[in-house]
């Protein structure tokens, strides 16, 4: 175990959490699985891993809470001695057009996409920056970057992960930690599994590859960013997107 390195990744029950999970534990790192509502699914995530003779850890946690995404950090340094890799990947949607979108629409994907990214972060910082070594990966979104009508606080809230990453970027470099951001364009999830055809072909057309990407896209992104292979890349935000953008 000493050996192995530790990457924690929230929201990792399924989707492009899951994909980046079994990623990283197919690269022999020991697993810290976070969740806030699939308990089912974490467990089933940590049946996989341990097949592929991997160890796993699963976590039930708000990351909008300040004290449980404290308590999520400390109970993955308790099981294994260290964190090498955070990953901010919990996220959640509340669309609607400003006229109709509530006051609490917008706090809560404010409160879950953002604040929770800077929580974890904040809590990590001082084991990362004590080790002077490690990696933060934001996971933010192609509509960051863009745009998107009725997707005014999910926008906002993703766009702030970019202009948090590139701050933390600075602030951490000194100590050898890099912080960087992926922006995924559409990618083939429940999610997107919920979308009408002709809402799927709509935005086909826009992206000039063709086709819907992977999670396994984001999540061999994510396992390159953390390598050593990646050392010199810190304060960037990177496009998956077929060429949409």
């Amino acid at each position: 175990m000493e050996n192995k390195k530790t990457v924690l990744i929230t929201g990792a029950s399924r989707g492009i959490g899951k994909a980046i999970a079994l990623a990283f534990a197919k690269e022999n790192y020991n697993v810290v699985i976070n969740y806030n509502h699939s308990e089912e699914k974490a467990k089933l995530l940590a049946n996989e891993i341990q097949s592929l003779g991997g160890e796993s850890l699963i976590v039930q946690a708000n990351v909008s809470d300040f004290n449980q995404a404290q308590i999520l950090i400390e109970k993955t340094i308790e099981k294994f001695g260290q964190i090498d890799v955070l990953i901010n990947n919990s996220g959640i949607t509340k669309d609607n057009l400003i006229l109709r979108m509530k006051e609490n629409d917008f706090d809560d994907v404010i409160n879950v996409n953002l604040k929770g990214t800077w929580n974890m972060c904040k809590h990590v910082s001082k084991y990362l920056l004590k080790n002077r070594q490690g990696s933060i990966i934001n996971i933010s979104s192609v509509v960051a970057l863009i745009g998107n009508p009725g997707q005014s606080n999910y926008v906002a809230s993703k766009a702030g992960i970019i202009g948090l990453s590139k701050s933390l970027a600075k602030e951490f470099a000194s100590r050898n930690v890099r912080v960087n951001t992926i922006a995924p364009g559409f990618i083939e999830t429940e999610m997107t599994d919920q979308l009408s055809e002709s809402v799927k072909e709509y935005y086909l057309k826009q992206i000039p590859l063709n086709r819907l990407g992977k999670a396994e896209d984001i999540a061999d992104l994510c396992v390159f960013l953390a390598s050593d292979k990646a050392s010199y890349i810190t304060g960037q935000t990177i496009s998956v997107n077929g060429g949409m953008l």
